[in-house]
């Protein structure tokens, strides 16, 4: 029937109805018919427009009677009150004696009584009148049979693509009761459910469940070797554009983080960016892209990108280009060691702001390529802080690592000494506010955890990792470069910003967690069928066991409830430029020993690895070593 059909037939049955109510009303205040004859039969027909009227007024022929709920009803009830309240006043006002008016308070019962039995008796009719589900719709278990749990399950009977079974939960109050006409299970027996009901995912409808308790869920669910998904937010029955697919989506690693995502301070976002030159170097990495994007949402006045990667800078620039057609852009192909590339940028660009994302940051390669580490690094983060002062940039950002703090690798002392670089330039003053800041790993980055133990899960395994005590400190993308964009408009000068992430995750619980997402199980000694196995490998040289994010400097609150400000120790100007150049020098040597020394020279506190990779063979040794043997030896005094 068409929509306009469907209400007049409604609205046709309670003109029927309505007074027949409103006389049972009559009868049951008089006693007898008596009191009813007094009335005729326009008198009945004229309470039951009114009262039409005011269900009208609350939206119940709006409503599609299949998804009709009790907070509808409600509303309802509360509108035909307000009528006969409005018809009690008027009958006061006219002093009409001869109506009873008590019979009004009756009438109100009686047809709320008939709006409630006739909507929820039809929207259960239609309900039985569907087809049979599906053969084809998935067998599904709800975890958690509280609200949310009830009116998914109902949700889920009124469409085709899933079929629930049962729900499972941890309250034993609720064991072998029954919810919304579905049998409760307490999650001891989830095993032996999973197989004889053979469910085929489980949904976990705890829409405000934290981070924590979501993975140890993830892991007593992956025992069971189905998939697991979650309900996003509370499925609303009145809502006929409401569905299950709508409400029901597949984990994300962010669902895992360990704490509430943080969100970024709108007034701090834009200051250094909208209306204003912006230029980020590493352009096409993840997170410098990833910064990109949100400069571009902010209204720069122009974005160079700058990247040494042909692909990555090429991408980045063809994304930017199609979704802002009216930004201008400059893409820069090209190293940050690169002096007169940089002057050139910043010479012609009118840049006021700096995003300094160029690095390399795979440590296990770091370690193995020391040199080009340290250049890149090192020479390329002193390119950038000499041109931006020379130039009178507004804003200068570099991006850190937790692995800068008590370094025990190259990657994170080369990015201590960029640190200092920065410390030094915010020293020598000027027109620049020079400022860093510091983040552990990055969900989903490049050469991350969670795209190796996705290809190793996609491959059947095993799952390397190499320590079962190894933990992280884990942040989103967008997390990262929103603090990224936010550090520099909150900077004074030779700042460190870390941002408060919460208690560090163990890096086997992930693993574990991520195979259960996919529905696999691991294999151990006490399940030996299980899906895939996680092997540990040990620790790769100068890879930490637990990963720091504050030295022992001297924390300050920010403008950022969750962004910390840190002052540290830092080098003389004169004293880190003649230590790089000493160092580069080191690095032209390519001896292992007389680099390592020197960096630990500028780094105090960097403790080489005690199992060094195979050395790479020593070039014939060049002049300057004999000065660089007589530096290593002496201590730099801060």
């Amino acid at each position: 029937m068409h929509r306009t059909s469907k209400v007049g037939l409604a609205i046709l049955a309670d003109l029927t109805a309505l007074p027949l109510c409103f006389l049972i009303a009559m009868i049951l205040r008089g006693g007898d018919l008596q009191l009813a004859k007094q009335f005729d039969a326009a008198s009945y027909m004229l309470v039951a427009v009114l009262t039409i009227g005011a269900f009208w007024l609350s939206d119940l022929y709006r409503a599609v009677i299949r998804y009709i709920d009790h907070r509808l009803l409600m509303l309802t009830g509360l509108a035909l009150a307000i009528a006969v309240l409005g018809a009690y006043l008027t009958l006061v006002l006219v002093d009409e004696a001869r109506f009873p008016r008590s019979a009004l308070a009756i009438y109100w019962f009686i047809a709320f009584s008939y709006v409630v039995v006739s909507r929820i008796g039809a929207r259960n009719l239609l309900r039985s009148q569907r087809p049979p589900c599906a053969t084809n719709s998935l067998a599904v278990a709800i975890y958690g049979a509280g609200e949310a749990g009830a009116r998914l399950a109902q949700t889920m009977r009124d469409g085709d693509e899933y079929r629930p079974l049962c729900f499972f939960d941890d309250k034993r109050a609720l064991t072998d009761r029954t919810v919304a006409g579905l049998r409760v299970f307490h999650t001891a027996r989830l095993l032996e459910l999973v197989a004889a009901l053979r469910i085929r995912t489980v949904v976990i409808a705890l829409p405000s469940v934290a981070p924590e308790r979501l993975r140890e869920l993830m892991q007593r669910l992956g025992q069971a070797g189905v998939p697991t998904r979650i309900l996003t937010r509370l499925v609303d029955l009145g809502d006929d554009k409401s569905a299950p697919r709508e409400t029901i989506r597949e984990l994300k690693f962010e669902d895992l983080l360990g704490r509430p995502p943080v969100p970024p301070r709108l007034d701090l976002f834009a200051r250094c960016v909208r209306g204003k030159g912006v230029l980020v170097t590493g352009a096409g990495g993840s997170i410098g892209s990833e910064l990109c994007r949100q400069i571009a949402t902010l209204g720069p006045a122009r974005l160079h990108l700058l990247d040494h990667s042909e692909y990555a800078l090429y991408t980045i620039r063809q994304e930017l280009a199609a979704r802002f057609p009216e930004l201008p852009l400059h893409a820069h192909l090209g190293s940050v060691c690169n002096a007169d590339l940089v002057e050139r940028v910043l010479g012609g660009g009118q840049v006021d702001t700096i995003y300094h994302a160029a690095a390399y940051k795979h440590v296990p390669l770091v370690e193995s390529n020391i040199v080009e580490g340290l250049r890149n690094n090192v020479l390329g983060t002193q390119v950038v802080a000499s041109a931006a002062a020379r130039h009178r940039v507004a804003t200068c950002v570099l991006i850190s690592s937790d692995k800068a703090v008590r370094p025990t690798n190259i990657m994170g002392a080369s990015k201590r000494i960029a640190e200092l670089i920065f410390q030094a330039a915010a020293a020598r003053g000027g027109d620049t506010t020079f400022c860093m800041v510091r983040f552990g790993n990055v969900l989903g980055s490049s050469g991350s955890v969670i795209p190796l133990f996705q290809r190793q899960i996609a491959r059947g395994g095993p799952v390397t990792i190499t320590h079962p005590e190894v933990s992280r400190y884990f942040m989103l993308i967008p997390e990262a470069a929103q603090l990224v964009i936010q550090a520099g408009a909150m900077a004074k000068g030779g700042d460190v910003f870390v941002l408060d992430m919460g208690e560090p995750v163990r890096i086997v619980d992930l693993a574990r967690t991520m195979i259960a997402m996919h529905g696999l199980t691991e294999r151990t000694p006490q399940q030996p069928r299980g899906d895939i196995d996680i092997e540990y490998v040990g620790l790769f040289p100068g890879e930490k066991l637990h990963e720091e994010l504050l030295t022992d400097g001297t924390v300050f609150p920010s403008e950022h409830p969750r962004i910390m400000r840190m002052k540290e120790s830092a080098l003389r100007p004169s004293v880190l430029e003649t230590c790089i150049t000493c160092l580069m020098m080191a690095c032209e040597t390519h001896e292992r020993g007389t680099i390592e020394s020197m960096v630990k020279a500028i780094v105090s506190e960097y403790v080489p690895s005690p199992l060094p990779p195979v050395v790479q063979p020593a070039l014939p040794e060049p002049e300057p070593a004999g000065l660089i043997r007589k530096l290593v030896p002496f201590r730099i005094q801060t």
